[in-house]
């Protein structure tokens, strides 16, 4: 969860909640992540947190974006650029 007493700001804390989802299977290549607005909710942050939360996956090659539809968990082998390792 996000912890509010952090240094590490919001956004880069959500940041890694979904990667380490998405590293663990929860969120598999080719699922939908949640919506900014369930993100929001979920993890009890801003909308802009949500948002620059899932700009910065996408930023890193964790997920692509559908217009319309959402955002998608890319498949680490049909990426360009692979998302970065631990």
């Amino acid at each position: 969860m996000i912890d509010p007493t952090s240094a590490v700001p919001r956004w880069q804390q959500a940041h890694a909640i979904l990667v380490q989802r998405i590293r663990a299977g929860t969120y598999p290549p080719g699922t939908r992540v949640p919506s900014v607005v369930a993100l929001s909710e979920e993890l009890g942050i801003s909308i802009p947190t949500a948002q620059k939360a899932l700009r910065q996956l996408r930023e890193d090659g964790w997920t692509y974006t559908v217009p319309g539809l959402g955002s998608f968990v890319a498949d680490p082998a049909q990426a360009e650029t692979p998302p970065p390792t631990p």
